[in-house]
């Protein structure tokens, strides 16, 4: 009887250890799929990490001088004043410190230029566009259509394809041209 006891268990933990298996099994498999998720996000993540990375990279590289683009704007105008002040008797008596400040201006406006900043200055006529330009005032003047650039008080500034300043401009207010 001691051997027909030990067969059924024999049978019994044969049995028991394919259920074991099969379990222990099922529970790797659930782990590797967990572990493949979790790596394919990972890898995800840092690719995303490296398109941003990139993306700031670029952008700091473009835009990272606006602050100071912004700042040399007023020397932009100053000079600009000064060289428009200037009447034909000032040239006459001082005509080395026009032509300095001239070629200071020049000197400015292509330093600008190399770092991408490029002027936006408005001709009489064309259409107001709020995207560029900043209307000062509105009055009516015979012979434009409403939205029409009458006069331009400032120049504004595009650092690449960003607004440093908009160009100050008059517009026109007339509902018929």
């Amino acid at each position: 009887m001691a051997q027909e006891n030990t067969a059924p268990e024999a049978e019994d933990l044969a049995g028991l250890e394919d259920f074991v298996a099969a379990e222990e099994l099922d529970a790797l498999r659930a782990e590797r799929d967990d572990m493949r998720d979790r790596f394919m996000r990972a890898l995800a993540d840092a690719e995303n990490a490296r398109k941003r990375g990139e993306r700031d990279r670029r952008e700091a590289e473009q835009y990272g001088g606006s602050k100071l683009a912004r700042d040399m704007l007023p020397v932009y105008d100053n000079l600009k004043r000064a060289l428009d002040a200037a009447t034909e008797e000032t040239r006459a008596q001082a005509g080395a410190l026009i032509e300095g400040l001239e070629l200071t201006l020049r000197e400015l406006t292509n330093v600008l230029k190399k770092h991408g900043v490029d002027e936006i200055n408005p001709a009489i006529g064309e259409v107001f566009d709020p995207q560029q330009h900043q209307a000062m005032f509105e009055a009516p003047l015979p012979g434009t259509k409403a939205g029409q650039i009458i006069q331009v008080m400032g120049v504004g500034f595009m650092l690449h394809d960003r607004l440093l300043r908009p160009a100050q401009v008059g517009v026109s207010s007339n509902t018929q041209g």
